[in-house]
């Protein structure tokens, strides 16, 4: 039973590390695409820092550099905890394994005196032929040999739990160094925190003394954001209205098939949201269900990006200002891609910008700011496909807008992008 205990315990032992290295391996990895993203924004900065005005675009870098920060310091935070469990938990696993040696080399001293008193052939053949029957003589017998295997297994598990305890002090010895190394880590990227605040408030500060062309500025990109609102609501309209004009033609047809076959024709269905005319067709409503099945998983149209604008309303210091989407920061030429299979339904240039359009049966996504486009309206795309490459303004900076629509209603790309 005492073997078997600690050979559970081994096992137990085993499985308990496994599941925190499984849990390790995840934050390291978000930590990894956290320190890949800071870097881009980083350069980014570099690129902005280098022209003597101030602008809105630096400001949207910090304010992503310093969320981006903010969350390594919690990823890391959450490491130190983890690093915390497995220490405490590997320091228990030592005072047990350091008991159960005890009582091992306890035991197997007991066995080496009782050997010791009895290792005579004269003494063992004395034990065995003072039994009463034969029965009994060939159970002593058994018992000799067992015992002395017994000896051999114990000493093997002696040996087996000094290695297990061998192992254990070392990890324990890894785990804190571990801790050291991330407590380190947090330090810096908290000084590097608070240099990045003081930044950014010089910047707000700067910007608010300039409210005028700040407003100036704010005014320019709200009018193009008006413009891309308008184009994208005509083209949804004109996407109801085609999508009705089709399924009251469809009606028909059913309707003019029934009575040439002498049967009662079906009933016509009203609807009296706009969106679900989108999805009439049996292919519309099987886009438009696989795209709310994968809600929270669906890719980012570009494949590294930090988000500049979140969606809602933007406050810069006494101005405000709406996004029905995200802004996108990526790599120079970075391809573009569709979150989700579905058809081209238009490209323009709104604002010197090229837009693309894609209907997914009831949801459209938006892809604004692409400097070269390889799709053509009314073609069909799968998921992750290229659709173009994100353009760059006269300081180099790439970015993305981004919108997500339900028939007239905008979503927050937060809310169906995989995070």
């Amino acid at each position: 039973m005492k073997l078997l205990r600690l050979a559970l315990t081994v096992v137990f032992l085993g499985i308990y590390g496994s599941s925190f290295s499984q849990t390790r391996a995840e934050l390291e990895r978000r930590k990894a695409q956290l320190n890949k993203d800071i870097e881009m924004i980083n350069n980014t900065l570099k690129q902005t820092s280098t022209s003597k005005k101030v602008t809105l675009k630096e400001l949207n870098a910090l304010k992503a550099q310093i969320r981006l920060r903010e969350e390594k310091i919690r990823t890391i935070n959450s490491e130190v905890r983890l690093l915390d469990g497995e220490i405490n938990q590997n320091m228990n696993n030592i005072r047990s394994l350091q008991a159960q040696l005890k009582q091992l080399k306890t035991d197997y001293a007991a066995m080496i005196r009782f050997a010791q008193k009895n290792q005579g052939a004269y003494s063992k053949l004395m034990y065995v032929f003072a039994a009463e029957d034969f029965n009994q003589a060939y159970k002593r017998l058994k018992y000799l040999q067992q015992f002395s295997e017994y000896r051999v297994k114990q000493a093997k598990y002696i040996e087996e739990t000094q290695a297990a305890l061998k192992n254990k002090v070392a990890t324990l010895n890894k785990n804190k160094s571990e801790k050291s190394h991330l407590l380190s880590d947090q330090q810096k990227e908290k000084n590097v925190l608070g240099q990045a605040e003081n930044k950014q408030s010089k910047v707000i500060k700067s910007l608010t003394s300039q409210e005028r062309k700040l407003r100036q500025d704010l005014s320019q990109k709200q009018r193009a954001a008006a413009q891309l609102d308008r184009a994208i609501r005509a083209a949804i309209q004109r996407e109801i209205a085609l999508a009705k004009k089709k399924a009251e033609e469809e009606a028909r047809a059913a309707a003019a098939k029934a009575r040439a076959e002498g049967k009662e024709a079906p009933a016509a269905t009203t609807s009296t949201s706009r969106s679900s005319v989108l999805a009439a067709t049996p292919e519309a409503a099987k886009l438009s269900a696989g795209f709310v099945s994968n809600r929270g998983r669906l890719p980012w149209p570009v494949a590294n990006g930090v988000i500049t604008e979140s969606y809602g309303t933007q406050k810069i210091g006494n101005i405000t200002k709406e996004n029905n989407g995200w802004t996108i920061r990526a790599n120079t030429n970075a391809p573009v891609r569709a979150v989700f299979e579905g058809t081209v339904s238009r490209i323009v240039e709104i604002a010197g910008k090229n837009v693309v359009m894609i209907r997914h049966g009831e949801f459209f996504t938006i892809y604004q700011n692409l400097k070269s486009i390889s799709v053509s309206s009314g073609q069909k795309v799968g998921t992750k496909q290229t659709i173009g490459t994100v353009a760059s303004d006269e300081d180099g900076i790439s970015e993305i807008h981004f919108e997500l629509w339900k028939g007239m209603e905008t979503q927050n790309p937060g809310s169906w992008l995989a995070n």
